[in-house]
């Protein structure tokens, strides 16, 4: 057993520890260990204490171990030992060893008796031990004592889950002779994450304080209650020889006695006893460990080569450089700049397929948002034709007018114009804050430099309300321009002759030559339809320029109704204040219901983004929004009239302004854009690329710009650190020699008798090969099953790890404790 090759391979294991010690969590590295499982009392202390021959541990009553203690034994020349924690310290008297474990289990977690799942890291050199790396857990309780935590059961079990569901991690469960093995606890959490025994040993203590004429033969035999690896018996210094300082190899030797003399167990001394465990235990750890390291050595490789990158940036870069910082200030405008202009523009490398953005947001404002507006404005039919009947009736006087008065026309058109400029000016409003949120976007990249991302911010958006004041002058100054001079020779106004003839529905012409062209299509609730007749329902909707439809689903099959659009107009509707959804509403002019017995029909669609996308396609299918109404006051007749000449001009100016407006419209709609992406878009791109940098340098703090912030600083610490720990693991691998023999796997047992908390979940577990999951234990990763020829010619249960390096590392999920009843 004493494999001298294969040995070796453990203290570079535990030079693998040391180097990864640092970044083991974030690298998600799980290295071979075996864990020590067992109850309170069971013998698990002595049996480490064996393994070196010193008292080091703590003793007490109740739990003592209250942090995972990671125990490394290494072979040497001289004894003492080393903590993690407390590097080139060494400790040669093993008191001190126990007391600096107790100091720091205090420290971390204090010194009430609650625990804690970090481990504290202790390596023993001794020319009296293997080289072994062991972890001792806190034991196995039931009931919470003195101040401990109500649920300290399910803490406990949750840590010991940590450790043992990794399956590269071998399984001591330590059980006393003297309690009933098929209630042991170490064994029923063994088989919830190891249900065909591969990497579990059993290990029986206390067999000198069984009851006399009894005795543990068949167990150790492997015949009662057998284990794919079987026991090992020991015999432990009694509390007695503890109290009376009995010296550990005088302990060793009285075990040896024991078995030598014991008609039950003489025939198998050989195979009993705490040095054969040492060397059981070294063999497996060593076959494990040799099995395991072609997966680890990959993970550590794509580690290794995700950090290369990033690693050899961070070595050259200088922090305190003063060239190195003005070439970093540099680069990270000019990528600033073109990650600015690519998403404006899209075309950028990193599309997003989740959320509109940069230039993609600004087209939306420009089809979409701005057309609406406009149209929200018009005014109401009898309000216009109340202002044309004031308009010429002041102009006529105390004359009567035999014909139309142009002037009225003028009035009334000048007013129509002016109204223009409010949803301009919130044309660029929006426009600009898209602008800024962008410029946000691509600033991110700057954060590893708070200073430099906090001034580049504020000139960019300094230049942008720069941008938008001056765009708000133009707009004012194309309104302007429209008041100055009524072109009423435009080739698209129809003059005063067609005034009379004039239909205005020839504007909705092109919406009717489309015939049934769908304009949109999508899904839409119906959010306004009582639970008794249904709720609120998704359909799939269909838009052309003539009707609403909706359908079941997109196979659109199955047609639940179809709504003309004649006189149709939409509102919005105020979202609700738990609610997700957009809504609007549609409803008829006459008054007449809409859908079935509802006066409207509200729809709701589940972002901002398409509720604009569907108002805008409504428009462009001749449905408008509701009139906001203005508040005004007037005098003379309302919009009845009596006298029928004055009706006769009402309705031709009525025509004219139509005409005109329609013009003012198109005209705006089309230099709105135009105008906005000239002075702001491009000048704002322009500003990034060729004048923030000679901003930043007029700061005159160009060094402490780019001082980077203390997140940046640890991270890039971090990396270093990781990629040298990394390498250096690597090469510690590869020292390691794979052409050693192994011991196989004995073949599998019948382990039924480990019976679960619930015969259901044992009659689950053998039919489906999925581990058993108990009552009191939390849930553990699923393991396969193995059995037959395959099983029994596997070097080691462990060995698929090997073969499949691209396999996600097992989880435990904590599963919550049910309500613990209130203490008085």
């Amino acid at each position: 057993m004493g494999n001298r090759g294969m040995e070796d391979l453990i203290p570079l294991v535990n030079r693998l520890q040391d180097a990864l010690s640092g970044v083991e969590q974030s690298c998600c590295l799980h290295l071979p260990q075996i864990a020590v499982v067992g109850g309170q009392s069971a013998g698990k202390s002595s049996v480490l204490e064996n393994f070196v021959g010193r008292d080091f541990l703590p003793r007490g009553s109740g739990i003592v171990t209250r942090r995972p203690l990671i125990l490394q034994l290494l072979n040497a020349n001289t004894e003492y030992g080393e903590f993690l924690h407390c590097q080139g310290q060494k400790f040669t008297d093993f008191d001190e060893i126990r007391k600096e474990i107790e100091a720091e289990t205090r420290r971390l977690i204090g010194s009430n008796k609650g625990i804690s799942s970090v481990p504290i890291n202790l390596r023993i050199y001794s020319p009296h031990v293997l080289n072994l790396t062991l972890v001792d857990l806190p034991g196995i309780t039931k009931v919470p004592v003195g101040d401990q935590p109500a649920d300290i059961e399910y803490q406990i079990r949750d840590m010991i889950m940590q450790f043992i569901c990794k399956e590269n991690c071998l399984i001591l469960a330590v059980t006393p002779a003297n309690t009933d093995l098929a209630n042991s606890d170490a064994l029923k959490l063994a088989k919830d994450v190891d249900p065909q025994g591969q990497r579990t040993i059993g290990v029986i203590t206390k067999l000198d304080l069984m009851d006399a004429g009894t005795d543990a033969r068949d167990i150790l035999e492997n015949r009662l209650l057998p284990l794919r690896r079987g026991y090992i018996g020991v015999v432990n210094r009694s509390q007695k020889d503890i109290d009376g300082k009995k010296d550990i190899k005088a302990a060793l030797l009285a075990e040896q006695k024991f078995f030598l003399s014991h008609p039950a167990y003489k025939h198998m001394a050989e195979n009993m006893g705490t040095p054969y465990l040492q060397r059981t235990l070294n063999q497996q750890l060593t076959n494990h460990i040799r099995d395991t390291l072609p997966a680890f050595r990959s993970h550590l490789q794509s580690q290794l080569l995700s950090l290369n990158k990033e690693a050899e940036e961070y070595r050259q870069y200088s922090p305190d450089d003063p060239a190195r910082r003005t070439k970093t200030l540099l680069q990270l405008v000019q990528r600033l700049a073109v990650d600015f202009e690519k998403l404006i523009e899209g075309s950028g490398d990193k599309v997003d397929t989740v959320n509109l953005s940069g230039g993609a947001r600004i087209n939306r404002i420009f089809h979409e948002r701005f057309p609406y507006e406009l149209v929200k404005i018009e005014s109401d039919e009898t309000k216009l034709r109340k202002e044309i009947n004031y308009a010429i009736r002041n102009i006529h006087g105390v004359r009567t007018g035999l014909f139309t008065p142009d002037m009225a026309f003028e009035a009334i058109v000048k007013k129509q114009v002016s109204r223009l400029k409010g949803p301009c000016i919130k044309f660029v409003d929006m426009v600009s804050q898209e602008l800024i949120t962008t410029v946000y976007q691509c600033m991110k990249k700057l954060s590893t430099f708070p200073k430099l991302q906090d001034e580049t911010e504020r000139i960019i958006t300094t230049e942008i309300r720069e941008q938008e004041s001056k765009c708000r002058d133009q707009v004012s100054l194309l309104i302007d321009i429209q008041l100055a001079y009524i072109n009423t020779k435009h080739e698209d106004f129809i003059g005063f002759t067609n005034a009379q003839t004039y239909n205005r529905s020839n504007k909705n012409i092109v919406a009717g030559r489309t015939g049934n062209q769908v304009i949109r299509k999508g899904w839409l609730t119906i959010s306004n339809i009582g639970i008794m007749k249904g709720g609120a329902k998704e359909y799939w909707f269909i838009l052309t320029a003539a009707s609403l439809s909706w359908f079941k689903d997109d196979e659109e099959k199955e047609k639940k109704y179809m709504l003309p659009l004649d006189n149709l107009k939409l509102r919005d509707v105020e979202k609700g204040f738990m609610s997700s959804k957009f809504v609007f509403a549609i409803f008829n002019t006459e008054l007449r219901n809409v859908y079935k017995d509802y006066r409207c029909l509200e729809l709701a669609c589940t972002s901002q983004e398409e509720l604009d996308s569907w108002k805008a396609s409504l428009l462009q299918a001749g449905v408008y929004p509701e009139k906001i109404p203005v508040d005004g006051q007037g005098n003379g007749a309302p919009g009845n009239f009596t006298d029928p000449q004055l009706e006769r001009q009402v309705e031709t100016i009525r025509n004219l302004v139509d005409s005109y407006m329609s013009i003012i419209y198109k005209t705006i709609k089309d230099l709105m854009p135009k105008t906005i992406m000239h002075l702001m878009i491009n000048s704002v791109k322009e500003f990034i690329s060729s004048e923030l940098l000679a901003q930043l340098y007029a700061l005159g703090e160009c060094s402490a710009l780019m001082d980077e912030s203390p997140e940046q600083r640890q991270h890039r610490e971090e990396v270093l650190r990781k990629h040298a720990a990394l390498k250096e693991a690597l090469a510690v691998i590869g020292k390691i020699s794979t052409s050693t023999c192994t011991t196989p796997l004995p073949p599998p047992v019948d382990s039924s008798w480990i019976q679960p908390s619930s015969p259901t979940l044992l009659k689950k577990s053998e039919t489906s090969g999925r581990p058993v999951v108990r009552g009191h234990a939390p849930s553990v990763p699923r393991v396969p099953a193995h059995s037959g020829p395959t099983a029994a010619s596997s070097t080691d249960g462990l060995q698929q790890l090997a073969g499949q390096p691209n396999r996600a590392p097992p989880s435990v999920p904590r599963r919550h404790p049910p309500a613990i009843p209130g203490v008085k």
